[in-house]
Formats: structure tokens, sequence, C-alpha cells
């Protein structure tokens, strides 16, 4: 492309426009001279954010709870993997970033009184949980970021999509990307976050918008930046049954507050308030054990249930169900992705010049497990510190955090847990018969493909079978212009570093689960780096 096409230069270039995207954008842009950039594939409100019906977990009651039993809650979900420091940075940090995004104008459920309402979510020690519209948090935490974006100086990219990292002198200087009208343009930047969200479109049922098809780990992967923890995919338990896509969330709350899951039989089977990937394993056991596709969640007993959660009552009154009458169809859905990029705690990469930040990242914050309504607080707080470190002059990463496992430590104690193992190609044979079709039906066979063989439940024979048909799909691709078609390249980057990761991990761990190995392995209570 000649210099004519190229946007910029920035001083800082964020990809992607949900709570840590915009939650740096705000930051950075109220930074003395600082360039900042916006670039989303879609229109600035449509990211994974706005879907999120869970609350912000943040110690804002003093009364019994504390940080510590914050964190205490995140280690345990986090099966062995999590960083203690990360975590401590989260839980610390996360209710000034509460209080901050109020300020902005977020509106979050008070009682009569004018106290914030703490909701106990699965996993949680104590409720911390802070909600907006019962179930509409995501919607309201969007709403105040974008406005907040809007009112800065930040230049907007709607509709513009990054294709690949630009890579000059050994530093990451920019993007190429196609903008509005698939016209291919350099976007160049001093810096560049990495805030992208999931991959929940590896999946057959997933609860994340059609946007989430894992461009930042792709992106990533190509460029030969450290990756880690991908392996471990987690699954909403309470997903509605339901044609719908994304699957509407039943929240967490509802467990919080009383509701039941119930068998194909109507019996109570399961303690709702275990971790998500205990509920989840516990569901998909139950539905093969019955022979269904979904089970149920009795809401009956809640009281108020219209005024609590209005979200969640227009939605499954959409679909002709009473929640004060009728059981609601539930089954488990792809919903979070616990790894991703590699960062130190301010969130650098292996590459200088590229940041990350939210769930395309590997923080350490979340390990084998997310903790219920961490998601949105490790954006809110991992994004600012990231602005903070390039205010300071930082260009590479420390060995903090996560980066432990590429950069290592010396006279570390966390090394001997948080360890490097390098997951590199596994050998398959592709299967034997040519992909075929077109990028709809490639879409189809390679979800189908993640849910069967690399789903809630793993075993060596399906995740072989899986890689085989990955590179069956792969075999006879000759690629594609246009947005559709790089989409479903980077869920093939990203499904194919899954699956060896998952095959790499010979064990059962949060929420990867290997029937074949169904217990936790001391030997594996490390951090699987993947790389080229």
């Amino acid at each position: 492309m000649s210099g004519g096409d190229d946007v910029g230069p920035l001083d800082l270039l964020v990809l992607g426009s949900g709570v840590a995207g915009l939650s740096a954008a705000v930051r950075a842009a109220a930074s003395p001279g600082m360039r900042v950039g916006v670039l989303t594939k879609a229109a600035l409100d449509q990211a994974a954010t706005r879907w999120a019906q869970g609350g912000v977990a943040a110690v804002l009651s003093t009364d019994e709870d504390s940080t510590d039993l914050h964190l205490a809650d995140t280690l345990a979900a986090g099966a062995g993997l999590c960083d203690v420091d990360a975590v401590r940075v989260m839980v610390d940090e996360g209710p000034a970033r509460v209080h901050e995004l109020i300020a902005l104008g977020a509106v979050f459920d008070r009682d009569q009184k004018g106290a914030l309402e703490l909701a106990r979510e699965g996993g949680h020690s104590w409720p911390r949980v802070v909600h907006a519209g019962g179930a509409a948090t995501g919607v309201e935490v969007e709403r105040a970021l974008v406005e907040a974006v809007h009112a800065t100086a930040a230049a907007v990219l709607q509709g513009w999509f990054a294709l690949d990292l630009l890579v000059e002198g050994g530093r990451c200087v920019g993007v190429e990307a196609l903008d509005v009208t698939g016209r291919g343009r350099r976007v160049v930047a001093t810096h560049v976050l990495l805030a992208t969200g999931g991959a929940g479109q590896l999946f057959s049922v997933t609860t994340n918008p059609a946007e989430s098809t894992g461009d930042g780990q792709a992106m990533a992967l190509r460029a030969g930046v450290a990756v880690a923890d991908v392996e471990f995919v987690q699954f909403h338990p309470t997903a509605l049954h339901h044609p719908s896509a994304p699957r509407p969330l039943l929240s967490e709350a509802l467990r919080g507050h009383g509701a039941v899951v119930r068998d194909a039989v109507g019996e109570r089977f399961v303690d709702e308030l275990v971790t998500r990937d205990e509920l989840s394993r516990a569901i998909t056991m139950k539905m093969a054990e019955q022979g269904v596709d979904h089970l149920w969640l009795d809401v009956t007993g809640l009281e108020r249930f219209d005024q609590r959660f209005p979200t969640i009552a227009a939605t499954v009154r959409a679909v002709g169900l009473d929640p004060g009458v009728d059981w609601l169809p539930i089954a488990p859905a792809a919903h979070y992705l616990c790894g991703g990029v590699v960062t130190d705690l301010d969130g650098a990469t292996s590459l200088p010049g590229l940041w990350a930040c939210g769930e395309v990242a590997c923080t350490g914050v979340h390990g084998a497990n997310r903790l219920a309504s961490n998601s949105l607080l490790e954006g809110m707080v991992f994004a600012p510190r990231v602005v903070e470190a390039i205010d300071a002059g930082r260009d590479g990463p420390l060995p903090t955090g996560a980066m432990r496992a590429v950069l290592g430590a010396e006279g570390d104690d966390e090394i001997a847990v948080g360890g490097r193992w390098v997951c590199r190609a596994i050998s398959v044979t592709p299967t034997g018969e040519r992909a075929g079709g077109d990028l709809v039906e490639r879409s189809r066979r390679l979800r189908e493909t993640m849910t069967s063989g690399a789903g809630v439940v793993r075993t060596e024979a399906s995740l072989r079978s899986a890689l085989a048909a990955l590179e069956g799909l792969a075999h006879d691709w000759r690629g594609q212009p246009g947005v559709a078609a790089q989409e479903w390249e980077n869920l093939l980057t990203v499904g194919r570093a899954v699956v060896q990761a998952a095959l790499a991990r010979a064990e059962s761990r949060g929420c990867h689960w290997r029937a074949d190995h169904p217990e936790p392995d001391p030997a594996l209570r490390l951090r699987l780096v993947t790389q080229p």
C-alpha cells in the first residue's frame, strides 16, 4: 500500500470497542497530547460487552467482605493457575474503577435507601456484584463508555476490519485494515492495543455476538506473539435453549437469588452456586445420561421477577415462556475464552509496541476458569494500566504477571507453578475428504467440529479427530478476499491453537475437562504458551 493509504500516525490505536478498549480510549484521551484512535469492525456499541448480563464484581462494602476474600474466591475458581499478583491488582484497583465508571454516568441498581445493590453469584463467598437493570449491566456499561468516547477527541473508525499487525524493526507499528468501503489501508501507530474480545463463534452454540471471531488472538499468533491458556474455554451453564443467536443468557444472578436447576424429570441434582465449569459439566453429563438436549431452570419461586430482571423477563416472554409459571429450558453455551495473548501486569505483550487487555488477553487473572463477573472488572482495571505504562515511556514487557511464563523471573516462587511449556504443532493426518463448500458451509463444519471434539467434555480421541478435521478444512483453502473469509481464517487459526493446547494438557483442570484424564496433574500446574 502506498503512503497515501496510511491513517495516522497515532500515539495509540485501540482495536475493539468493548469495556476494555473503550476504557483505555477514555483514559488515553485524557492524557495531554496523546493522539488516540479506536478501530472497530462493527458499530461502536456492538461489542460483546453489551451482551454481558452478569455484573461487575468488586468489594464496594466493608461490612464483612474484603479484597482478600475476593482474591481467594478468584484463586479457587482458577484451579491453581491464576497469577496471584494479577489477581491482587484487579481486586485492589477494581473498586476505584467502578466508582470512576459511575462518575462517567453509569447507573447501577440501588436499594430504596440509595445504596448499591450487591448480589452473590456462583463461586463468590459474599454478595459483591453490582448490576444494572437487573441483568442489563453490559448495555449500561457500554452506553456510558461510548458516550464518554464520543465526548473525547479520539478518532473512531467504525466498520473497519483489522487484517494483520504491522511489524517493523521488531516492534508493532500499526495494522493493515479494510476500511468501511472494503479498501485496504494502513493505520500507523506508535502503540497498538488489542481489545478485540473472544472467539465464541468457534462453537455451534454461544452467548457471544457474531463479531467474536478471535481476530486479535489470530493476528497475534500469525505475528509470533505468545498466547497462553487458550484450552480453557468457559461455557455458560444456563443459556436459554432456543434457536436465537447469540444464545440469551439466563444470568448467574438468577441462581444467586434462588433459581433451581432441574433435570429432565424435574429433579434437582446439583448445587446451583458452584463455579461455572462445575455446573456446565454437571448439566452436560446429566443431558448425556438422560439422552436430552436441554434441562431446566426453575425460576418460578423468585418474587418480583419482572421488576428485578426486566431484560431476562422480556427475553423469555418474547419466546412464549412465562417465568412465573414455566420452567426455562437451558443448555451450556460457549461463553468466554479464559486465555489469550500473554501480557505482563501493565498489558505489554511479547512484541514491543503491542498491548492487550480484556478477553483477548491472558493477564493471569482467570487461570483455568473465570470467576463470575470478573470479566468486566478485568477490562476496567487493566485498560488504564496500559495507558499509564505508555505514558511512563514503556515499550516492551516486564517479567510480571502471566508474562513470567514467557520471560521467566530469576528467584520467583511463582515459576514453580506458573512455568512455561511451549505447545508446538502436533502431528495429525488431515481427513481424507476435501472440505468443499462455501464459507457458510465451512463455518458450520468448523463449529460442529469444535463443539463435538473440544466442547465441555474432551478426550484425546475427540481432540485428535477435531484437529484432523480442522486440518482437512484448511487443506484445500485458497483464501478469499473480504471480512467474512478473514474471520473464518481467524477462527481456524484460533481453533487449531485451542485443540493443540487441549491435547497437551492431559489432565482436568478448571473449565478444561478431559474424560480420559479426570484428575488434575500436579506436573501440569503451569501455563501452556503457544508460539509458532
